[in-house]
This record gives structure tokens, C-alpha cells and sequence, in this order.
């Protein structure tokens, strides 16, 4: 008889929120540059990223309108390095759930995304900023690439391929063949039940620079008592491997692996809606069989992380394989060997 595992997606996790804020890579000075609100709700969509005032003539110059935070453990894209920010109109505030925390936006509030890759000087140079406006119809998604000398960012809802050399942790670098998704691409991936919606921002995984910032962010009604902290997927003093590969894979596969998201279908989820081994993919046979399960028969298969079709699929390259289908154009090695620990080490029944 199998033995039924891990039945919750992941253990609550002891450590306060409060103790675990972010230090950053690198402290970024924010300008006195005042958000446009207005631009961030009307309809159009603005042609220069610096019609919004999120940034004062470079990427490295936010607005002191937005709030800088991390995730403790982040969406991999292509050992892209990320800068995160928040903006909120005055006078309201987000409403946080119970659990790990979803956040809900106030309209007029915005959530800007910075990607890039640090050149030969160790710098940081941003390739593309994505912004999320919730405005009065909804979310709306949109990339923007930086020009040439980074005074500015053009709208590009066509999206945009270019090569970058990375910087792997284990000191080599890599070619990689970076994609800027267009519009399309972008409400793929945030699409819940068909309306495009944040999937970053769960206050259980963020961390926060300052407690001031934190502060600016929480307001003032929010208990963070009933919020669980999520562990840090690579950080081995943090938590459990099985705790820690499963927020990995919420982080990287829950936003459309969920009830609400396009994998719905699948039956496999990895958000806090999976009740049961089956369903976080223990011991579940695919939906549909084909190259994209590699000849294996379960999604996870206890012990066996070299059959297990979740493996096969992360480690993959090839389109009609790959998993996530979007953002990447790499394997995420050290990812995947977190996930083949946990396999290995579940019991077999």
C-alpha cells in the first residue's frame, strides 16, 4: 500500500516575518520623482516608461514613490538578477489572506519588475522593466526594453529576443538567449480564470529592505501573525528539503498550476489548494501522454527522481518539453538538484 506523503504543500514555517527582511545586492538611491497616478490608470498604454515617473532618466533611479522589496524565494529567469518595487496611491492600503499571505491591490496601485545581468565591472545592467497596473477594468501587463544608454524604456508589446552572457553560482558563464515576452506572453502566465492578476507578491515570501518600507506597505491593519513565512529555497538552514522544494515549485509552477491558472486541467497543483499526495503530483500518472512525459508514468515518482516526469520536464530544453513554457531558456541546475534530493529521499510504497 503507498504511503500517503506530504499531504499539506508546505509545513508552516516558525520564523516571524519581521526577522527576516531583505539585504540587497545593492542599495539603489531613490529620486524625489513624483509617480504619475494618473498615468498609471488611464486606458492608453504610454509608448516611454518614464511617462509613469517610476524612474528618474535610469533604472537604478526609482521614484522614493516606490517600495523596494525582494522574495526569499524568486521565479527563476535565466540567473537573471531582478529589482522589485510597489507602488500604492495615497491614502489606501492592500488587504492581506490568512495563510501565506495573497496580497490584494487597491486600483491606481502598480507593481514595477526590473530584469538584467551584471556586465564585465560587476554592474548591473537592466535589459527590460515589466510593469502591472490594476487599473479600473483590471490588470493590465506590459514590457518595456531600456534603450542603449538607459536614460529610458520603450514599450514593446511585441516582445523582444537578445543574447546575454550569464554569470552561473558556480562562477561560469553561460550564453543565453533572453526573451522579453510580448503582451500576449505576459497575461499567459498571470492569467487566473481568465483575467490577468499578480502571482509575486505573497507577503509570506517577500522581504523588505527597511521596516520603514514594510510599514509604507502594510499600512496599519494588518496582523502578519496569521501569515506563514515561506522558506528560502536554497537556504539550508531555513527549512526542511521538502519544505524548501516545495516553495520552489510554488513559486515556479503554483501561478498556473492552481484550480484558477491555464494547467488547471492537468490536476496537478502546487499551490496551497492541493489536498492529497495525487494532486501534488506523488504517484499521479499525466493527464496526457506524449513526449512531454518522457516515457515515464508518474509525475513523481517517490524515490526515483530519474523517472519522475516533473525532473524530465524541468531539466528539458525543448519546446514542446520545457516546464515552466515561459521564461526560460536555460536549466535551472541548482533548482533541479534541490528537487532530485526530495525525490530521492521520499519513501517508496
Amino acid at each position: 500500500m503507498r504511503i500517503l506523503l506530504l499531504t499539506a504543500l508546505l509545513l508552516p514555517i516558525a520564523a516571524a516575518l519581521s526577522a527576516k527582511e531583505y539585504v540587497p545586492h545593492a542599495v539603489i538611491a531613490a529620486s524625489s520623482l513624483p509617480v504619475s497616478g494618473n498615468m498609471v490608470m488611464d486606458a492608453h498604454l504610454p509608448a516611454k516608461l518614464s511617462e509613469y515617473g517610476f524612474f528618474n532618466g535610469a533604472a537604478n533611479a526609482p521614484s522614493s514613490g516606490l517600495i523596494p522589496y525582494s522574495l526569499a524565494t524568486p521565479l527563476f529567469s535565466d540567473y537573471s538578477e531582478k529589482q522589485r518595487f510597489i507602488y500604492l496611491p495615497p491614502g489606501t492600503q492592500v488587504l492581506i489572506a490568512d495563510g501565506f499571505g495573497r496580497v490584494t491591490f487597491p486600483v491606481g496601485a502598480a507593481i514595477v519588475k526590473s530584469f538584467g545581468y551584471p556586465d564585465a565591472q560587476g554592474k548591473l545592467k537592466i535589459i527590460e522593466t515589466r510593469v502591472l497596473l490594476n487599473r479600473a477594468e483590471g490588470w493590465t501587463a506590459l514590457p518595456y526594453v531600456w534603450n542603449a544608454d538607459g536614460s529610458d524604456a520603450d514599450l514593446r508589446v511585441g516582445g523582444l529576443r537578445t543574447n546575454v552572457t550569464a554569470t552561473l553560482p558556480d562562477g561560469k558563464t553561460q550564453l543565453i538567449s533572453y526573451a522579453v515576452p510580448n503582451k500576449n506572453q505576459c497575461k499567459q502566465c498571470h492569467s487566473s480564470l481568465g483575467k490577468i492578476e499578480p502571482i509575486g507578491p505573497l507577503l509570506g515570501n517577500m522581504r523588505f529592505q527597511t521596516l520603514a518600507d514594510k510599514q509604507r506597505f502594510l499600512g496599519s491593519s494588518v496582523d502578519v501573525k496569521k501569515v506563514q513565512a515561506m522558506p528560502a529555497w536554497d537556504d539550508v538552514k531555513d527549512a526542511t528539503v521538502a519544505q524548501r522544494a516545495k516553495s520552489y515549485l510554488y513559486v515556479n509552477c503554483a501561478h498556473c498550476h492552481r484550480p484558477t491558472g491555464s494547467a488547471s486541467n492537468s490536476g496537478l497543483f502546487f499551490d496551497e489548494t492541493a489536498i492529497g499526495p495525487t494532486a501534488q503530483g506523488i504517484y499521479k500518472h499525466p493527464v496526457a501522454a506524449g513526449r512531454g512525459s518522457g516515457g515515464f508514468e508518474f509525475v513523481i515518482a517517490p524515490g526515483k527522481p530519474e523517472q519522475s516526469i516533473l525532473l524530465y520536464r524541468l531539466e528539458s530544453l525543448d519546446p514542446g518539453v520545457a516546464m515552466p513554457e515561459l521564461g526560460r531558456a536555460s536549466v535551472h541546475k541548482e533548482g533541479a538538484d534541490l528537487l532530485r534530493q526530495w525525490i530521492k529521499e521520499m519513501p517508496q510504497g
